[in-house]
């Protein structure tokens, strides 16, 4: 492990001389979001704003930030690709050995965000996460790049390594197992999660703060859209 140093120097006045956090805001001015525009479940709605988002060329749109919380409630965030939606729910994969998936193994509630900065929007789902079946899981494996399949197997994600230099060599030698131009098999610590959303929040910046924030909740009979104060 490298040593960490704790400087008794760090004065953070020193970064707000160069960065004034205090005042860096922007005014948003996009046209607002009525009840009345709304589609009738979250999910239509989602892929309306979703392809607005692909079409106005976001980088990577479909990148979203997990937020997952173990049994003890310690939260923790990253962000996720998402790599498929319907109305069964949002779909991503990783490694079932990861922090994430540990996480939902002992608590399977979980929140997403899509943070769309550019189009003043973000949307937040809040739900629970289950995997997805060894099918889909393979599936999607199969469509993946060459590289991308071989670092599922080379990678235990999340846990400590000890070099760059570990990492690079656990992937030559599975390159070596699994040469280019042969069928990969799926690792079987590695497959996806599909969260089906209890709510799905959709945010579109305003001017003076007053931005518009309507949520679709599950009532277990169909959705109900509420408006929030911002």
């Amino acid at each position: 492990m490298w040593p960490v140093s704790h400087a008794d120097d760090f004065d953070a006045a020193d970064y707000a001389l160069a960065h004034d956090l205090a005042a860096m805001r922007r005014h948003y001015r996009s046209a607002g979001l009525a009840e009345a525009d709304l589609a009738p479940g979250p999910y239509e709605q989602f892929a309306r704003w979703f392809t607005e988002a692909a079409e106005g060329e976001l980088h990577e749109p479909n990148a979203m930030v997990v937020s997952t919380a173990d049994a003890a409630g310690r939260p923790s965030s990253r962000t996720v690709l998402l790599k498929a939606y319907d109305r069964r729910g949002f779909v991503f994969y990783t490694n079932y050995g990861s922090r994430k998936a540990r996480d939902i193994a002992e608590n399977p509630h979980v929140s997403l965000l899509f943070p769309w900065y550019p189009l003043a929007r973000q949307v937040v789902v809040t739900g629970t996460a289950e995997r997805v079946t060894p099918e889909e899981t393979a599936a999607y494996f199969r469509a993946r790049p060459y590289g991308s399949q071989i670092g599922a197997w080379a990678s235990e994600q999340s846990a400590p390594v000890g070099s760059r230099a570990e990492l690079d060599a656990a992937y030559a030698r599975t390159a070596a197992r699994f040469p280019e131009g042969e069928p990969v098999p799926v690792p079987p610590h590695w497959g996806g999660f599909r969260v089906t959303a209890r709510t799905v929040e959709f945010w579109q910046g305003r001017e003076n703060r007053l931005h518009d924030r309507l949520r679709y909740v599950d009532t277990g009979d169909g959705w109900r859209v509420e408006r929030l104060c911002p």
